[in-house]
């Protein structure tokens, strides 16, 4: 979608930044991405970027530093744990130029949870860049860490899902429009088609899917946007240019 053009539409950008070396070595395949990029766009969000990197304090310093620029919100996910790999707050808190300070809140958040058995590594945890945002949930679910307009989610997809969940609706915006048109033949086909409707709709966003295999169609073309008078414009003079005969369905 061409943001620029669109102004009628109300559009909030997102950025995802997946941090740790395990993603990036193969040894945990990460499920947080698909699972927030499908809930941003449930909630009317556009999410721009998703980036993956590794438990780098530098790197996070500069990833969180740009996405929060370019973006309404920013999502990191994992290295807030108590380990020496564990950096994303003091990454973060770089990136900005900020002290890491012990937030109040999480403390005693942790000296209730452990008690006696409270160490150093523990109260690490309790460390977030100076001027954060701790929200504190009703349910059992742990506070989670706001800094400027970067929300910090571990890399545990349980712990995310949880803890989206109870905040997603802050990121809620005006809805996607979506029709999908199920077609019997190649790419190569409408591609010329295609390209004609594409280059009269700057609010549409269109996408075409091989699907492989299936016995009643080879490709799913999808039309996508925040204005739906404009979707079914583009919609309607897509289908009509398109043969007839090669139309299964729209959905």
């Amino acid at each position: 979608m061409n943001i620029m053009d669109c102004n009628r539409a109300v559009i909030k950008t997102a950025g995802l930044i997946i941090i740790g070396n395990e993603i990036l070595s193969g040894k945990i395949q990460d499920q947080n991405s698909f699972f927030l990029a499908t809930e941003l766009r449930a909630l009317g969000v556009s999410l721009m970027r998703i980036s993956v990197i590794p438990d780098d304090l530098d790197m996070i310093s500069r990833e969180t530093q740009a996405f929060s620029i370019t973006h309404d919100f920013v999502f990191t996910t994992g290295g807030v744990g108590p380990t020496h790999d564990d950096v994303t707050m003091a990454g973060i808190a770089k990136g900005f130029g900020a002290h890491l300070v012990r937030h109040p809140l999480l403390a005693r958040k942790f000296l209730e949870r452990y008690g006696k058995a409270v160490n150093a590594a523990i109260m690490k945890m309790a460390e977030v860049p100076d001027g954060a945002e701790v929200i504190e949930f009703t349910t059992s679910n742990f506070p989670l860490v706001v800094f400027k307009n970067i929300y910090i989610f571990p890399g545990i997809p349980r712990y995310l899902r949880e803890k989206f969940t109870l905040v997603r609706e802050r990121f809620r915006t005006s809805d996607f429009y979506l029709k999908r048109i199920y077609l019997k033949a190649n790419e190569s086909d409408i591609a010329a088609i295609l390209n004609s409707v594409v280059e009269k709709n700057d609010c549409v966003d269109f996408g075409s899917y091989p699907i492989l295999d299936h016995p009643d169609y080879q490709i799913i073309l999808t039309a996508e946007s925040k204005l739906e008078t404009d979707l079914d414009k583009a919609l309607d003079e897509l289908v009509g240019k398109l043969p007839k005969d090669i139309l299964v369905r729209i959905e």
